[in-house]
């Protein structure tokens, strides 16, 4: 299975951690086309040496490729939002976790497409648990 794990790079450094974990534990199911999005610094995988239509490109080609879209949410994206319209357009199957923060809300836009579910996460166990029912349906 290959696996397009989605989330903030510009904008979401500060939880880098908690997507490496998450890529590691996707890691226990196949593939995992963007493992750089997990690094503490932006410069991995090309994000510094690449111009924009490169990165863009070489992510519409691994969107593409992919079984399965899993996006963490919690840090909003307007590059996680349109790969998410993207893999609605491709008919992916579409998983977004979201870990409630004070003061924070899911945008409407991803919370009420019907082809992407949606999920409350509070801890990694509990994100673990919802990553593989998802995966196993």
């Amino acid at each position: 299975m290959k696996i397009y794990f989605a989330a903030s790079i510009r904008g979401g450094r500060e939880d880098s951690n908690i997507y490496a974990k998450i890529i590691n534990y996707l890691k226990g199911f196949g593939e995992v086309l963007t493992e750089h999005v997990g690094c503490k610094s932006i410069s991995a995988e090309g994000e510094n040496t690449m111009n924009d239509i490169e990165i863009h490109d070489r992510d519409m080609e691994w969107l593409m490729d992919s079984d399965i879209i899993i996006a963490e949410v919690t840090n909003p994206s307007l590059g996680v939002g349109y790969e998410l319209g993207r893999a609605i357009e491709y008919n992916k199957r579409i998983l977004c976790l979201y870990r409630r923060k004070s003061g924070k809300k899911i945008s409407a836009m991803i919370s009420g497409a019907e082809e992407i579910d949606c999920v409350v996460y509070s801890d990694m166990e509990d994100l673990k648990k919802t990553i593989a029912d998802y995966i196993r349906e």
